[in-house]
């Protein structure tokens, strides 16, 4: 099954408009051969992660952003169930620390770039100091403004280091969300995962996702590309999801390291 994988990637240099990207896109796959084709490629994923792990010379950063509610913690339980819990990571970004507030915005994030051989996740990442920060006025727009160039070349350094980057963002509407926060609300056992802050998150939702806009027109570049991923429909959000993660992976064309014995001279008592 070929996905129009193209469709979902933003071009660099172009100019992104979420209003007019439809959130509950499936491409008009069947669903049942796409969640066929899902449990085919997780199978895939598994095994290039431990290739990547055994070779040693390449690691794979994989970011997420989203709306609240937007999926992300479901969508890595389900997309990397079945990788080896040794060669993977999963880094949750919150509100910076009093000691992170004394860095520069990217130092704490650099600590978790991924090591050769590993994948790294970032559930939120360093996209949060162009979005909430320009949201809340956390600093001046002249200094916000100037992080974008500042995270294009943090991501080439990666790249330039052997780091494959892909970036998702999951891509809701606002009627979804609140479909998403009442379902949080009616039911006893997600109460937990109510936060009343979100309401007040949700009123900006206009100037999130011009800030969203802004990010992904400024920082999909060749070597870091962003995915806007449909996410409403959630069996075809984890197909695509899986899709471009399988297809960076074996672009590296990995082989297992050769022994540095002749395995026929073994002999095991």
């Amino acid at each position: 099954m070929k996905l129009p994988m193209d469709h979902y990637r933003v071009k660099p240099d172009s100019k992104v408009d979420l209003c007019k990207i439809p959130s509950q896109d499936d491409g008009g796959v069947d669903k049942i051969k796409g969640k066929a084709q899902f449990r085919k490629l997780r199978r895939n994923l598994a095994t290039l992660q431990e290739a990547l792990y055994a070779q040693h010379k390449h690691a794979l950063l994989v970011v997420f952003q989203a709306m609240d509610t937007g999926g992300k913690d479901s969508t890595i339980r389900s997309v990397f169930t079945g990788v080896n819990p040794a060669g993977i990571s999963v880094t949750s970004f919150k509100a910076p620390s009093t000691e992170e507030r004394d860095h520069d915005y990217l130092w704490r994030i650099h600590d978790h770039a991924p090591p050769t051989g590993m994948i790294h996740v970032f559930n939120r990442s360093h996209y949060e100091d162009v979005l909430v920060v320009r949201v809340k006025n956390l600093v001046p727009a002249q200094r916000w403004k100037r992080r974008y160039e500042h995270i294009n070349a943090f991501e080439k350094i990666l790249h330039d280091e052997g780091t494959m980057i892909v970036k998702f963002y999951l891509h809701i509407s606002k009627d979804y969300q609140k479909e998403r926060l009442q379902r949080r609300l009616d039911r006893p056992d997600k109460h937990w995962k109510f936060n009343p802050d979100d309401l007040a998150e949700r009123a900006r939702w206009a100037e999130y996702q011009a800030a969203y806009d802004a990010a992904l027109s400024h920082c999909s570049t060749k070597h870091a590309p962003w995915y806007i991923i449909p996410a409403e429909r959630r069996w075809y959000r984890d197909l695509l999801i899986a899709s471009v993660l399988v297809d960076t992976l074996t672009s590296l064309k990995m082989n297992y390291p050769q022994p540095t014995f002749d395995p026929a001279t073994i002999a095991i008592e």
